[in-house]
Order: structure tokens, then sequence, then C-alpha cells
């Protein structure tokens, strides 16, 4: 449908838009009417797809996701995930750098998020680290490349949104336990690279944590951790869906956040929710429009030209694989995570699936994928707001993260040509 011209016009003015800066969400909405205005499409089935694509159960578990994770961030949770993971890594060179990536690990588990992990984690950890001697540099680019962890390790919002991204044919639950071991791989990883610069710098280490206070701080984080346990417990063991556990853990984070911790107050809870239904909007309004978009691909059957294109350049799944991985590298640096899912997944699963693999495996190398995005310029959210907490400038950052860069690169080739790095436990568990 619409010939050569209507895909162009459809991918075009999505580019255009972009390029003068219009956001992302109303660029995708204003390209799709623009696509359906060229083929003789009523606008009216345009915008009727908006409305389906927010209507749909399982997304209702993003909001109470994303309001746990903000009153656990508020609640007092990191400092105490900071601490608890001192016991474990702080006493080793350059300690406290594998703090951060342990405490971004932990708390990555609890707000499914990087942005909000570099702004609870980085704002306490990189003065710290910082006063203690760590270049600046070291110290952000630690912070923002451990904190992408949350995107992978369960609970995460964005593998919510590659399910439906995916048509509801993948399983949220298993996308929750195959992100298990490809995010604690990111931690392994990053640790071992910290451990190395800071043996090549001599960056100092800390002191041993006596076992009175280990076992203090252990009692006093693990309250937080639960949170952890009740959305994936709940999830994987079949007592809740994800939208009912998310739900649970709001009211678990609450209580505990004012009751154990009591350091969320009342009055702290407007600002709060304001903040949230922002991020509920922006990310809701992405999907209504991105709905409509994948829609105007569909009936110009884009997915299957782009597949035809990928077989005529190679018919090796490992070369079609690694082309994939590029074309998501390239596409991460200049456009954020949730809007490449919702176009990305639908253009590129039938590409995947023609060539035999799982898409649950694809959805974790799809999210690796785009959590590097987060953090390589020009366009790495998760990279701004690491600098500007650190207060260091972007570009210095830049010029300094390529260890780290690489480091996660590497895990992505695992993960990507080792489908069992992904795909052990969700066969392990029982459904």
């Amino acid at each position: 449908m619409g010939g050569v011209l209507g895909p162009v016009i459809l991918i075009g003015s999505l580019f255009v838009l972009i390029l003068l800066n219009v956001p992302i969400a109303y660029a995708l909405g204003l390209s799709a009417l623009a696509a359906a205005w060229w083929v003789g499409i009523p606008l009216e089935a345009v915008l009727l797809k908006v409305s389906d694509g927010v209507d749909n159960f399982a997304l209702l578990a993003i909001p109470f996701f994303v309001l746990a994770g903000a009153i656990m961030a508020q609640g007092g949770i990191a400092v105490r995930l900071i601490n608890f993971a001192n016991i474990f890594v702080g006493f080793i060179r350059g300690g406290l750098a594998m703090v951060n990536v342990l405490a971004s690990m932990f708390f990555g588990g609890i707000s499914g998020s990087s942005v909000a992990d570099t702004s609870s984690i980085g704002t306490i950890l990189i003065p710290m680290m910082k006063k203690q001697g760590y270049d600046d540099e070291f110290s952000v680019n630690v912070t923002i490349t451990s904190s992408t962890q949350g995107i992978i390790i369960p609970p995460s919002h964005n593998a919510v949104i590659y399910a439906y991204a995916a048509g509801g044919s993948v399983s949220i639950a298993q996308l929750f336990l195959a992100g298990i071991v490809p995010g604690i791989m990111i931690g392994v990883a990053l640790m071992i690279l910290s451990f190395i610069l800071a043996s090549v710098r001599r960056y100092p280490k800390g002191e041993l944590v006596p076992l009175r206070d280990a076992v203090r701080i252990s009692g006093e984080a693990v309250l937080g951790l639960m949170t952890v346990f009740i959305i994936v417990g709940g999830v994987i063991g079949g007592v809740f869906t994800a939208t009912e556990s998310a739900s649970i853990a709001v009211l678990w984070a609450f209580l505990v956040a004012t009751l154990a911790y009591r350091e969320l107050h009342w009055r702290q809870l407007p600002r709060m929710m304001e903040e949230v239904v922002k991020t509920v909007a922006m990310v809701m309004i992405l999907i209504g429009f991105a709905s409509a978009f994948a829609y105007m691909m569909a009936l110009m059957q884009i997915p299957s030209k782009v597949t035809a294109g990928f077989l005529a350049i190679s018919s090796d799944p490992l070369v079609i694989m690694l082309l994939v991985n590029v074309m998501l590298l390239v596409l991460g640096m200049f456009m954020d995570m949730a809007p490449l899912i919702l176009i990305c997944t639908p253009i590129l699963l039938p590409v995947i699936l023609s060539i035999g693999v799982d898409p649950v495996h694809f959805g974790i190398i799809m999210l690796l994928n785009l959590a590097i995005g987060l953090v390589t310029p020009p366009v790495g959210t998760t990279l701004f707001v690491g600098c500007a907490i650190g207060k260091v400038p972007i570009e210095r950052a830049a010029r300094a993260l390529w260890p780290f860069w690489l480091t996660m690169l590497i895990v992505l080739m695992l993960v990507t040509y080792i489908p069992a790095i992904s795909l052990t436990v969700p066969r392990l568990v029982r459904f």
C-alpha cells in the first residue's frame, strides 16, 4: 500500500520532524497522519489506533513500577543499599567504585530505571568518590554504566514495553527471568574493570565492615530488597500479573519508606506524584502515537520488506544478528530507549523469527543495545544526568568512557551469540 512513496513519507517525515526538534511522540503521530493522508486512509482510523494503543491492561504495570521506584528512591533505600553493598566489596582496592556497581545492581532491581538509579546512587556516591581521590570522569562513568543494569535486571518497565510492542507474543515473566543473568554479567564485568583501573591508577580501598555493623546494615536493607521479591516473585510464581505485583510493591514500598525507614514524609508526596505523573504521561503518549506509527508500518508491509532486505544481504544468522546489533547501537546514539523499542520491535521481530532466534532472547539483546545508547553521546540521557550530578563536561566524560563502553559491548556480544545466557533461567522455571 502506498507504493514506494508511502514508506518514504512515513519514515522520512519522522526523521525530518526529529531533526526539527519536534518531541519524538508527536513526530511519530504526525508522520503516521502524513502517511495515512498520502495513501488515502481516513485519519480517524489512525487516531483510533492511538487510543487502542494505550487501552491495554498490561501497560498499567508501568505507572506502578515508576511510582514504586520513586518511593524507594526518596524513602532512604539508596543509602541503605550503598551500605549493604559496602559490606561485600568496600574493602577491595577501588572498592567504592565496586560499591557503586553493586548498589546499582540492587537498586536497579527496584527502580527499573537507569536515570532514577543515576540520580539516587550518583547523588551520594559521585561526590564521595571524588572526595576520596577517584578521577571525576571515572566517578561519573562507573555510575552511569552500572545504572544500565536496572534496564536488564527485573523488574524492568522497558521489558513490559517490549512485550507490548511484540504484540503480546512474549511473556513478561520470561523476559524478567531472561534478564537476571545478563544483568548480573554487566555488573560483574564492570566490577572487574573497576578493579583493574583502580589497581593501575592506585585508587584507594576502604575498610572491612565489622560483623556487628554488617548484621545491622543487612537487616535495614532487606526490607527494601523485599520489593524486588514481591514484584519478580509474584510474576514468576504466577501469584500476580505484572500489574498486580507492581501495585502491591507500591504499597509495600510506601509502608517501608514511611514506617520502617521514616524518611518519606507526607509533604514530599505531592511533588513526587507530580513527577511520576509527568513521566507516565510522556510514556503513555509515546506508546499511543507509536501504536499508530506501527499500524501504518504494517499496512505498508515495511517489516516484511526489511526482513527481505536483511536476508538478501546474508542468510547466516550470525551475520544478521551482527547487523541488527550495529543498527540498534547506532540508533541508540540518537534516540531514547522507549520510542526505539516501540518502533524497532515490529520491524525487527519478523527478521529474527525468520532466522530462528527466540523472541525472549532478542528482547534482552535489544534492551542491552539500547541501554548502551543511554550512556553514549550525542543523545545519552543517562550520560547527561551523570555529568550534571558530577559537574563534569560531557566531552570529558565521553572521552574517558571507552573502557566502560567496550566492556558492555563484550557482554552484548556474549549475550547475542550464547543464547543460553538469557534462556537457561526461563527454561528452568516452569510456568
